[in-house]
């Protein structure tokens, strides 16, 4: 979910070719959220191999990732580790949408309805942990780094950033921000069209760059600011003050110098901490000790991996790595004269 500050983030459309040479942090469950929502079928059902485990997933981190490097980016897959206690009515209301959605799901393909079916199936996401086990497999095995966070992964590739291991966070969410992310890049592993949340309509996604001091000076506030604006509008650690949208909670934080100020004139009494919640983003659970090295890809272990195991068409996955391997023996060359960094 993430904080909805968007409305007031200036962002710069690029192309990935821009990214070329740059090692970035990938959010991993969030890319991995956006693979199981986009690669499904007509009536929204999943892709699955013959055993009923879900591949969509699979699918989106083999090809996609391999179309990324072969632009020449560098990416860094960071998975969450233990969330947050705060983050417990969250998680509840993800199980609850995603009930609803389950359900609403299994009415529509009763009902032969592909639409509503398509419409559901995407919402009812799971993540559980053997495709997670799964996910780090395959990415170790293409020759790519795994950091396993403590807590949330962006907050660990904003650690990465600060320690300059990685030149930028890739995420939808724009949580990124508040944890104090100096780039943030959206929409590089979607392709193509997304459709508007709630309208029949598609839009084109373009790769996106946020710079964080740009959001900061072009709304006259500063990073504590941005915070107090993700609590009044809602974060995944607290829930929205009513009645406050982004430019309103803009329009406090820019009039007023205290938090507790900004509480009593909104007449709303939190029932959270709000001190706790941004200590979450202000200092949160990261950790230094983690290794960041590219190897070749061990075809033969991810053949089996995807065909053997989970069905993937041999010639297309041996052709795939093939490419991978091309580009990161490249890659590699330049690097060692001096080239990549």
């Amino acid at each position: 979910m993430g904080t909805a500050i968007g409305e007031i983030v200036p962002r710069e459309e690029i192309s990935l070719e821009l990214l070329d040479g740059r090692t970035l942090g990938f959010d991993s469950f969030n890319i991995i959220y956006q693979f199981l929502s986009s690669i499904r079928g007509p009536d929204g059902i999943p892709l699955m191999d013959s055993h009923g485990n879900v591949t969509s997933h699979l699918t989106g981190l083999f090809y996609r990732t391999i179309n990324l490097v072969e632009k020449g980016i560098r990416p860094v897959f960071v998975f969450d580790g233990k969330p947050s206690e705060l983050k417990g009515a969250t998680l509840k209301k993800r199980h609850e949408i995603r009930t609803e959605a389950i359900q609403k799901h299994e009415e529509a393909l009763k009902e032969g309805d592909l639409g509503e079916a398509k419409k559901w199936g995407s919402r009812a996401l799971k993540l559980d942990e053997k495709m997670v086990a799964d996910a780090k497999e395959l990415v170790s095995l293409m020759g790519l780094p795994v950091v396993q966070a403590p807590g949330e992964g962006e907050a660990q590739a904003v650690q990465m950033m600060k320690e300059g291991k990685v030149e930028g966070c890739v995420s939808q969410d724009y949580d990124a921000l508040l944890f104090g992310a100096s780039t943030l890049y959206r929409n590089i592993g979607v392709t193509g069209k997304r459709k508007v949340p709630g309208k029949n309509i598609y839009a084109d996604v373009a790769p996106e760059k946020i710079l964080l001091q740009k959001v900061l000076s072009e709304n006259g506030i500063t990073n504590e600011k941005l915070i107090w604006i993700g609590l009044l509008i809602g974060t995944d650690f607290n829930e929205k003050f009513p009645k406050i949208g982004v430019k309103t909670a803009l329009k406090l934080v820019k009039e007023h110098n205290s938090f507790d100020k900004i509480i009593a004139v909104s007449g709303h009494s939190p029932d959270f901490d709000w001190q706790e919640v941004m200590e979450v983003f202000l200092r949160p659970n990261v950790t230094s000790d983690y290794k960041i090295s590219f190897s070749d890809p061990q075809k033969e272990k991810i053949v089996q991996f995807l065909c053997d195991r989970h069905d993937f068409s041999a010639e297309r996955v041996e052709s795939s790595v093939k490419r991978l391997g091309e580009k990161l023996s490249e890659k590699s060359k330049q690097s060692r004269l001096g080239d990549w960094t």
